[in-house]
């Protein structure tokens, strides 16, 4: 609290402070940062090269806020490439500016040149995480964002008495922005990484890495929240501590019904949060992460080891490691997605929009488009209603707020082209994928309910979708073609997960709903990465409201010029 002048006495000034402090919760922080993108050498798996990092720092810093903070992160660019970050999982209401998907709500900050992203923490509370939004360049360039509870807001599950950020991600040897130019280069899919890790570390089972592993200490008797994050490129993953139960307390910083599960299953761009008891015979047991994949496709398979290590255990003890499900364990995924439910308490409810105003029906699909200059004469491609998204040259954000004529379309077709069986036998033939810039108008406030229904154009895939702008709920989920009379039957509209990344089953579909209720220019697009580059992304263009303050603000100083 501040005051100006003199008038006030130190005893009144004293009462004031105290009267504030007693009768109203703590005022909003303001949390500053400053990212500095810089190249560091780094080594793993007997092998050093140059990455790019936040501050030097692999895997980048922690953001740390509080519900109702403001954040203010200041990136400045050092490096050669051109840079975004996204503020994965935070809502940004009216405030699209701060997003950080490259092309889509800015231009990318260039080389030499900074840019703030200045956002609230608004009605939300938990574990997200930050990453670079252009090129590959998460590969590196990613950390957490955790946000506590208001102060005096206990969390709805037993007081933790320590926590962990345990990120899992992807390492490769070579650069990574080369790789991916020599697979577009030949129409092919880059290779894939050379192993996964768990706060930036493969741990022991690899070459070279008995120094970069990760071990974490604990206490007999004490109970540890462990906040996940897949940050991978491509690969959805489980994970699992030998010996040790997990129980899931929360997703995409949303707290979720308790349950117990020896191993759980986290797709890029999803953050789990879970408590462990150290209740076991204190010894050495490894954490460990592995991909999930249920179509003969080729994986990186290795398994990424940390340590959970007992106070007073030597290092000389051998970790024992835990079961995980088998690679292709389906059923064990749609068991444990089952498993996710709202905690749908009197505090923390589940708003489920139970009237729909607009049905969306998107099929995901695979295809080749004509390439003289590749390997096969063709490259791969990815739709959603067979159009393949073309990234614009200025900010879809931009475009759209200041009225800029000719960078989009908004005629994206709510259902595909035409019907067909779409998770029967392969389909091969040319499908005559379009190409363009196209979104979906949606009216302010309108409830939203997305079906996403894969297909075995060329062939049926597993595809974790994030919405930027908001959360949805996960009402029904299938294997098999979508069933537009039966399967809305089944929907749970009673406490469904509420996130904002969901998976697509392999050969299966996937219906969330949500309000419109948050204007500007907002990004859905599959999080495997090389997805995502084939043009398996669109975005919706939400309206503003009647209302003043349910317009988008205005853009900042300093957003980064085209």
């Amino acid at each position: 609290m501040t005051f100006h002048g003199g008038s006030l006495s130190r005893m009144t000034l004293f009462l004031a402070g105290f009267f504030a402090f007693i009768s109203f919760p703590a005022e909003a922080a303001v949390k500053k940062y400053q990212f500095d993108i810089q190249v560091k050498k780094v080594s793993r798996l007997c092998h050093a090269k140059p990455i790019v990092t936040v501050n030097g720092r692999f895997p980048g810093p922690t953001i740390y806020a509080r519900e109702g903070d403001r954040v203010i992160v200041n990136v400045t660019n050092h490096a050669k490439y051109n840079m975004s970050i996204h503020w994965h999982g935070l809502k940004q209401y009216r405030n699209g500016w701060a997003d950080g998907p490259a092309y889509i709500t800015q231009c990318p900050i260039k080389t030499g040149n900074s840019y703030t992203y200045d956002f609230n923490v608004t009605g939300q509370r938990g574990t997200l995480w930050w990453h670079a939004h252009i090129l590959w360049l998460r590969a590196t360039v990613y950390g957490a964002i955790v946000i506590m509870p208001k102060q005096g807001t206990p969390f709805p599950f037993p007081q933790p008495n320590m926590e962990q950020i345990i990120i899992l991600g992807e390492w490769w040897h070579t650069d990574v922005e080369e790789l991916v130019k020599q697979g577009t280069n030949m129409g092919l899919p880059p290779n894939m990484s050379d192993a996964h890790t768990i706060n930036g570390k493969p741990g022991p089972l690899f070459p070279c890495s008995e120094k970069h592993t990760f071990a974490m200490e604990v206490e007999s008797g004490k109970t540890y929240l462990l906040r996940i994050i897949n940050a991978a490129l491509n690969d959805e993953l489980f994970f699992a501590i030998a010996g040790h139960d997990m129980t899931v307390v929360e997703v995409d910083a949303v707290y979720t019904k308790p349950f117990t599960t020896q191993a759980i299953l986290i797709a890029p761009g999803q953050t789990t949060n879970v408590l462990v008891q150290a209740n076991q015979l204190p010894g050495r047991y490894f954490m460990a992460a592995r991909p999930f994949m249920d179509v003969p496709l080729p994986t990186d398979n290795k398994i990424a080891t940390g340590i959970l290590q007992y106070k007073g255990i030597p290092n000389t003890v051998l970790p024992t490691l835990p079961q995980l499900p088998a690679p292709n364990d389906t059923a064990f995924t749609l068991n444990y997605n089952k498993k996710l439910r709202s905690l749908n308490s009197a505090k923390f409810p589940a708003n489920v929009p139970l009237k729909v105003d607009r049905k969306l029906f998107y099929t995901i699909g695979f295809g080749k488009d004509p390439c003289p200059t590749c390997l096969n004469g063709t490259k791969l491609l990815a739709s959603l209603n067979n159009i393949s998204f073309v990234m614009p040259k200025v900010g879809l954000l931009q475009a759209h707020y200041f009225n800029m004529k000719g960078v989009f379309r908004t005629d994206f077709p709510d259902k595909p082209p035409k019907p067909f069986n779409y998770t029967g036998a392969p389909l091969t033939a040319n499908l005559g994928t379009a190409h363009g810039t196209r979104l979906s108008k949606i009216a302010f406030n309108s409830t939203v309910e997305l079906v996403l229904q894969d297909t075995n154009l060329l062939t049926v895939e597993s595809h974790p979708f994030h919405l930027h702008g908001y959360n949805f709920f996960v009402v029904g989920t299938g294997i098999g073609n979508f069933d537009p009379v039966k399967d809305p039957a089944k929907y749970n509209l009673v406490d469904p997960i509420e996130r904002n990344s969901v998976g697509v089953p392999t050969g299966g579909w996937t219906a969330i709903r949500f309000k419109a209720d948050n204007p500007g220019v907002w990004f859905m697009h599959c999080h495997l990465e090389l997805h995502t580059g084939w043009g398996l992304k669109m975005a919706f263009v939400v309206e503003d409201g009647p209302g003043a303050d349910q317009s988008i603000l205005p853009p900042p100083k300093g957003l980064p010029p085209c």
